[in-house]
């Protein structure tokens, strides 16, 4: 018998100046699941947020002794696969993310729509899950 784990291997990193409010966000906007949040107060020194169909990000609070602290917060560009864009676009509406382009059916057979979090960092999500 052979056994296999799922390892997540790439980690887009993201950086907020309200760390807590966009864990918030996300989680209801788009459906991230919180996998762990380390901080006190309004500071977020590490966050995890998982993606349901595997994945995730890591986010934090800005940091001197962060190797990334000349990124700007709200900064950054992730896509993420979904099965159905349709009910992410109206959730993600709902929450108040500032949509940029609404859902279209692309010419390499993905249907997706892109956002902005309050932030922001923009988030395309679709069904193309790569070649």
């Amino acid at each position: 018998m052979t056994t296999s784990t799922q390892t997540t291997c790439v980690w887009p990193t993201l950086v907020y100046r309200d760390a807590r409010g966009a864990i918030r966000f996300l989680v209801e906007a788009f459906g991230f699941a919180e996998k762990a949040v380390y901080g006190e107060g309004d500071r977020v020194d590490h966050a995890e947020l998982g993606w349901p169909k595997g994945g995730g990000i890591m986010l934090g609070s800005p940091r001197d002794d962060s190797v990334i602290s000349d990124l700007p917060p709200g900064t950054g560009s992730v896509y993420l696969v979904v099965d159905d864009p349709d009910a992410l676009h109206a959730r993600a509406v709902a929450a108040g993310a500032t949509i940029v382009a609404g859902l279209k059916d692309e010419d390499y057979g993905s249907r997706g729509f892109t956002c902005r979090d309050p932030e922001g960092v923009f988030w395309s999500f679709g069904t193309y899950a790569g070649a």
